[in-house]
């Protein structure tokens, strides 16, 4: 009969740290999606505005041999991150791609320039900064137009920053109901065996004593939780790099390794604080409080 209710005991034991392991584990991947969120975000911000292009039209007059002497040139400019040589024979077919095989019919000789395209380092990529730029290039003499979408890049300045924003408020708000969350499911495991430690108070034991094996469950609770959300992290991660490979060309293991630090940092300090003030709150309770 007592083996019979040791078995129903543990197994009621074992279903509950399971139960609380896996909500402190998808609180976590919440708490790690946003922490991947707020550390890559200037990543991505510098990835989009520096896949932004800025074409530099030559002169029609100009030849091959003084476009590639203007690209070094527009290479060494402290703002330029990359260019390309855009010639008048892949420049037409570029229109041609465009605008049909026989847009050029209608003209005696191709009026599509020389040009350079090249994207900008991410400093470089608001209004002001694109003035400065603009009339850079446009001193050139090999230059006769300087073509950037400003209209874009301000639409994108400001987007970014409403984002930034949208961010912040999202990952306080899901960091404390990451909190709340947490410590409640905690507080419900600590509680549900409030009479053990009650009779551990009633033998003599010390608050110390009675919160050690509280603690250091607690603790590998945390861990165990921290790798099965860091798992699901991982497992999104390697999904989302199948659609947006591009993007992800910005996350480096630096990044993602101080996401799992955030995410077991997270989940030992939030499980082990909830265990010591549960703990600690119900060693005080004396018989009648309890049973509330």
């Amino acid at each position: 009969m007592v083996l019979n209710d040791n078995k129903i005991l543990r197994k009621r034991y074992v279903r509950a740290f399971l139960s609380s392991v896996a909500s402190i584990a998808l609180v976590l991947f919440l708490v790690g999606i946003a922490a991947t969120l707020l550390v890559s975000q200037k990543s991505i911000t510098g990835y989009l505005k520096e896949n932004m292009q800025v074409s530099v039209m030559m002169k029609p007059q100009v030849g091959e041999s003084a476009a590639l002497k203007c690209k070094k040139t527009i290479d060494g400019m402290a703002f330029t991150k990359s260019s390309s040589y855009i010639s008048k024979e892949q420049g037409a077919r570029e229109m041609a791609s465009l605008l049909g095989d026989d847009f050029l019919d209608v003209f005696e000789t191709s009026p599509i320039p020389i040009s350079v395209n090249l994207t900008l380092k991410a400093d470089y990529v608001t209004a002001d900064s694109l003035e400065v730029v603009k009339s850079r290039l446009g001193a050139l003499k090999e230059v006769s137009e300087v073509v950037c979408q400003q209209s874009l890049v301000e639409a994108l300045n400001s987007n970014l920053n409403k984002i930034s924003i949208f961010l912040a408020a999202l990952i306080s708000l899901l960091l404390f109901i990451s909190f709340v969350l947490i410590n409640n499911t905690v507080r419900l495991s600590v509680h549900s065996r409030r009479f053990t430690i009650h009779t551990m108070k009633m033998v003599g034991a010390t608050k110390a004593f009675i919160r050690r094996p509280f603690v250091l469950e607690s603790i590998f609770q945390g861990l165990f939780a921290s790798f099965l959300a860091v798992i699901f992290i991982l497992c999104s991660l390697v999904f989302l790099k199948g659609q947006f490979s591009q993007l992800f060309s910005v996350f480096t293991i630096g990044m993602l390794l101080t996401v799992i630090l955030i995410v077991v940092g997270a989940g030992l300090l939030i499980c082990t604080l909830s265990t010591v003030v549960t703990v600690n709150k119900l060693v005080g309770l004396d018989k009648a409080e309890l049973y509330i």
